[in-house]
């Protein structure tokens, strides 16, 4: 068996949003927010200005990634989401969707990634992830989802 991460097609949007729905960090609304980015990548590719990956193996999508440049910035790039099958967490699937990503953003001159996050528990798992593959926390800005869950700002850079 072997991964395969490959531009985002219609078959996989099933796949995806039933990925999305089961992962219980997401809330509906968040579902529904990626569902409408997935939705503007299938009908416009990346003039929408986004970039979608998914992870496959046998045919069957095991994650997907969401990812685009930042307006108004040189070299700047947004990761806002990133998702992967209960069943496949932990086996390199998200790494190598990461990975994938990162080599896009190099290839396209990219020279920083930020990705934005929750502070709940239910998020230590994601925040984990991001340091252990070389992001740091560059910003923390309290209260700013709901009361108590503050947004973290993580970055990586590139020389």
């Amino acid at each position: 068996m072997t991964l395969k991460v490959r531009p985002m097609v219609a078959e996989d949007k099933p796949p995806v949003i039933h990925i999305l729905r089961t992962t219980t960090e997401f809330k509906p609304i968040e579902v529904t927010v990626a569902e409408e980015l997935i939705d503007a990548y299938l009908a416009e590719g990346k003039v929408s200005g986004y970039v979608l990956l998914v992870a496959e193996e046998n045919g069957v999508t095991l994650g997907y990634i969401c990812f685009g440049d930042t307006p108004l910035t040189e070299g700047t790039w947004d990761i806002f989401w990133i998702a992967v099958s209960k069943q496949q967490q932990g086996k390199g699937v998200g790494r190598a969707l990461m990975s994938a990503a990162e080599e896009e953003i190099k290839t396209n001159r990219g020279r920083l990634i930020l990705i934005e996050t929750s502070s709940t528990i239910e998020y230590e798992k994601t925040r984990r992830f991001y340091h252990n593959i070389g992001y740091s926390v560059i910003c923390r800005i309290p209260d700013f989802y709901t009361p108590g869950d503050d947004k973290i700002v993580l970055e990586k850079r590139f020389d």
